[in-house]
């Protein structure tokens, strides 16, 4: 893949022409729906992820695929309001210089959103952004940043939401956890946000566990979980590194072991337990906290049916990689922001102003509700901008993750109480 790469419908492309052009409507031409005779300016937007290769790279090249194919679907469909959408996307490699470049990209080329995208270095896009005053619409939730910019705008509750929500669906099972979790600056806020849950229960803190995140063996830390553990839960947030830390603890593992293991999307998913073996995976029964229902719900079925039919053939985009549902969830969301403005010209700061205002927007059930008011907002130093503090407890029984409980289940508190840093 190339840098940035920008998507267009000729089809769409040939209903605007004609849209302004004397005599359409003897021409057989037509105005888009919802023009109402008007010229209404196609919308630019960018969606970014790294798309890498290796056994350490971070690879989320399903999340600019999908934004590819939506643009395809809502094109054939009239477009946005009648605005045709036009998707650039952009690689960020998985680095601060690579964030940088997609961003100003995106300002060179006067995008109005940057719109489901990830990246870990939010400091490194977000300036750029801030100061072209372009809004960024769900992103992640893959950095810390993404939760104070006044102009993020995200549709989730990101790691924060999934670490404390662990720590309330464990406590319903374990009297005693451990914790395996990166050595970093953001690992460090964990051990907070999961022992306010557990605490809460009348239960011990969680004993922490610091891990390299790049490691190629767990063994130390798998056995000081285990032995920490007792019968209790095992939990690890490793990102990619989750599946070798796995490793190391099932090697390490009495057999008949009462030990039940946990972790957090991301860090488990359904294409990694596909991957190791389905139902002979070493995470059936694990216990997996989400952001939105299970995968296998009739709520994505819209999703899964324009990945049928306009991204057929692309492995990329797997309706169960929790990316691509994060990307879709956000292109809802700029859809109903650009209905909801009914402009013939829509710019970055008019969307913005929009979703300040109160702009509601339905997923369809996939979240809560979404605004972005003030009083809406978390409000803490650490997670200002989120909206939605609500997660999903699942579990993986015969190889696929499904429901554990019904419906969501609300962490704000958590967020709002936790005590931070390591």
């Amino acid at each position: 893949m190339t840098g940035w790469q920008r998507l267009s419908s000729p089809r769409t492309s040939r209903l605007l022409t004609c849209a302004v052009t004397a005599g359409a409507l003897l021409s057989g031409c037509g105005v888009l729906p919802g023009a109402s005779g008007d010229s209404r300016e196609p919308v630019t937007v960018m969606t970014w992820a790294p798309d890498a290769s290796g056994a350490d790279a971070v690879n989320m090249a399903g999340m600019p695929a999908m934004a590819r194919a939506y643009a395809a679907w809502i094109n054939e469909r009239g477009g946005i309001d009648g605005h045709e959408l036009r998707v650039l996307t952009c690689d960020d490699n998985d680095t601060p210089v690579g964030a940088s470049r997609c961003a100003r990209r995106a300002v060179d080329e006067d995008v109005v959103a940057v719109v489901g995208s990830y990246s870990r270095h939010g400091r490194a896009f977000l300036a750029p952004l801030e100061a072209a005053g372009i809004p960024y619409i769900g992103g992640y939730g893959a950095s810390a940043d993404e939760f104070t910019s006044y102009l993020s705008y995200p549709v989730n509750g990101g790691q924060p939401a999934l670490v404390a929500g662990n720590g309330k669906q464990l406590a319903a099972r374990c009297d005693r956890v451990s914790l395996v979790r990166p050595d970093s600056l953001v690992g460090d806020s964990m051990p907070g946000l999961l022992d306010t849950s557990l605490t809460r229960a009348d239960l011990p803190a969680s004993y922490d566990i610091r891990a390299p995140e790049e490691a190629t063996s767990y063994d130390a830390q798998a056995a000081r979980a285990l032995d920490r553990a007792a019968d209790g839960c095992v939990t690890a947030v490793l990102g990619q590194g989750t599946e070798t830390f796995f490793d190391s603890f099932r090697r390490l593992e009495p057999e008949g072991g009462r030990v039940r293991i946990s972790s957090v999307l991301g860090s488990i998913e359904q294409p990694l337990i596909d991957r190791t073996g389905g139902r002979n995976s070493p995470f059936e029964g694990a216990y997996v906290t989400g952001w939105y229902p299970d995968s296998g719900d009739a709520r994505w079925d819209a999703m899964r049916q324009v990945i049928g039919e306009f991204a057929f053939g692309d492995n990329r985009v797997d309706p169960e990689d929790t990316g691509v549902q994060t990307t879709w969830i956000a292109y809802t969301v700029l859809k109903a922001v650009i209905e909801a403005m009914d402009r013939p010209e829509i710019t970055a700061g008019g969307i913005s102003v929009s979703l300040n205002r109160g702009a509601e927007v339905d997923t369809g059930g996939l979240t809560p509700v979404l605004r972005w008011r003030f009083k809406d907002m978390v409000g803490t130093a650490a997670y200002s901008r989120i909206v939605n503090g609500r997660v999903t407890f699942q579990v993986v029984r015969e190889g696929r993750l499904v429901a554990e409980k019904k419906g969501f289940v609300d962490v704000t508190e958590t967020l709002v109480d936790a005590r931070l840093g390591s």
